[in-house]
């Protein structure tokens, strides 16, 4: 797949902090999301808005990896041919 606008790494951490309730920064790329308190409810929500923007995220495999490393890692299997300059922001 080409041209899905895939969320890079920067809007990534600022969705998922704010579903956290923390800054950005403060959002360790290993930590595990659910263990610090994203629910799977939040994850579905997460996972419909893409869907919507038109990013195939498969709830099933941020689920399986809930890391920021795991979902970008998910995200650039979706299109790893997309154009950088043209990646979403949320």
């Amino acid at each position: 797949m080409t041209g899905i606008p895939v969320p890079n790494e920067a809007a990534l951490r600022d969705v998922v902090a704010s579903a956290l309730g923390l800054a950005p920064a403060d959002l360790d790329p290993e930590a595990n999301l659910v263990v610090l308190g994203l629910s799977s409810l939040e994850i579905m929500r997460l996972v419909g808005t893409w869907r919507r923007q038109g990013v195939p995220a498969d709830f099933d495999r941020l689920v399986a990896a809930p890391t920021l490393i795991g979902w970008l890692e998910h995200f650039a299997e979706l299109a790893p041919a997309a154009d950088p300059s043209a990646e979403a922001t949320r």
